[in-house]
């Protein structure tokens, strides 16, 4: 029971079926697939089987089944024809190999005779200085797991997400790894969805970040004319793709935490239930970032007509202003012979002295109102 308790720590760092071949059918040497594994091993009561070279991953199932324990084999963006070798060997079921190749799939779980196909999207956080209207702030890979009684194949698309580390973290837990291939889907699992937490974390700063920005006071102390909703727009969108890889997941974790499974062992199912509570507690996450983004957006829009308002005032209020002036002047502009007073001497102080007392007289009044 000690490696259950210790189970956490390890994990956690910071179409029809294919015929299964059997043990006596031959493996041919499939040279193609080099290019695209990343590693092939075959584990025996929880350690790693060292052969002294590289074993091919046909050559790895055989001496898995003629000696026990189980093969795990890593592959990256294979093409078809890498991955045909493997599936043939394996007992792949076609649509399974079909979605892992060409890639792009939602989070899903599903089962086949004797195997389970499970995808992940993997999220990471890509860090900026300053968030822009052009920032990717996630960027999101996937992890394809075949898993079997005796093999576990990854295949994983995208420059994120590499399992190298994990793999190694496994390897020093070797009552974990006795317990078979389930312990390492469960592995797998948490260390995508810690990933989706700190992710979670990273994005929450963005979002307060531009929420100070929108409701922080203008110059002067008045109304704040907003950010660029550009910016706020481009956030919402990474928000999006973030839920896309969230909330498939939920669905998938309960079943491998509530119902039971032959390929899974009940000793690790129990800790996929832990899996699926942290998978929704990051969709809830999720889904408020994508409320809250709402909300900022639209009180951007508001300030910034807000702001245009006040400037619409302050026009109409210079304007009724200077319409004094140039009244007086339209007036005697226009030189008729007899007006009086532009042969009365102090005609010309009188007039200004009007005009100005007007002007102040207006000024004061829409200052007064907050016009000015």
């Amino acid at each position: 029971m000690s490696m259950i308790r210790d189970l956490r720590a390890v994990v956690r760092p910071s179409a029809r079926p294919v015929p299964r071949k059997e043990a006596a059918a031959p493996f041919e040497p499939d040279t193609t697939t080099s290019s695209a594994v990343v590693d092939c091993a075959v584990y025996r009561d929880g350690a790693r089987v060292e052969s002294g070279r590289t074993l091919s991953p046909q050559e790895a199932m055989r001496e898995a089944r003629r000696d026990g324990g189980f093969v795990w084999i890593g592959l990256h963006e294979p093409t078809e024809a890498e991955f045909a070798g493997i599936a043939s060997a394996f007992g792949l079921h076609p649509l399974a190999v079909e979605d892992a190749v060409q890639a792009h799939q939602r989070p899903k779980l599903e089962r086949y005779d004797d195997s389970l196909f499970t995808v992940f999207k993997t999220v990471h956080y890509v860090e900026h200085d300053q968030l822009t209207a052009n920032s990717e702030v996630i960027d999101t890979g996937e992890v394809m797991c075949f898993t079997g009684r005796d093999f576990f194949i990854t295949v994983r698309h995208g420059g994120q997400g590499s399992l190298r580390a994990l793999r190694h973290r496994l390897q020093e837990d070797p009552e974990l790894l006795a317990k078979g291939p389930s312990a390492v889907l469960h592995a797998i699992a948490d260390h995508v969805v810690d990933g989706y937490i700190a992710v979670a974390d990273s994005v929450q700063d963005d979002i307060d970040e531009v929420e100070t920005e929108v409701f922080s006071p203008g110059r002067n102390g008045g109304v704040s004319r907003g950010v660029d909703s550009a910016r706020i727009y481009q956030l919402k969108r990474e928000v999006l793709e973030f839920k896309r890889a969230v909330a498939p997941l939920q669905r998938p974790m309960q079943l491998l935490s509530e119902r039971p499974m032959r390929l899974v062992d009940p000793d690790i199912q129990k800790y996929f239930r832990d899996v699926a509570d942290h998978v929704a507690r990051v969709h809830e996450q999720v889904m408020g970032f994508d409320e809250l983004l709402n909300s900022i957006l639209q009180a951007n829009l508001a300030q910034a007509s807000v702001a245009q308002n006040e400037d619409m005032r302050k026009i109409t209020a210079w304007a009724a202003i200077i319409a004094v002036p140039t009244m007086v002047c339209g007036v005697y502009g226009m030189n008729f012979k007899y007006m009086p007073e532009l042969h009365w001497k102090y005609g010309y102080p009188v007039i200004m002295s009007v005009t100005v007392a007007l002007c102040l007289g207006i000024h004061r009044t829409l200052k007064r109102n907050g016009w000015l």
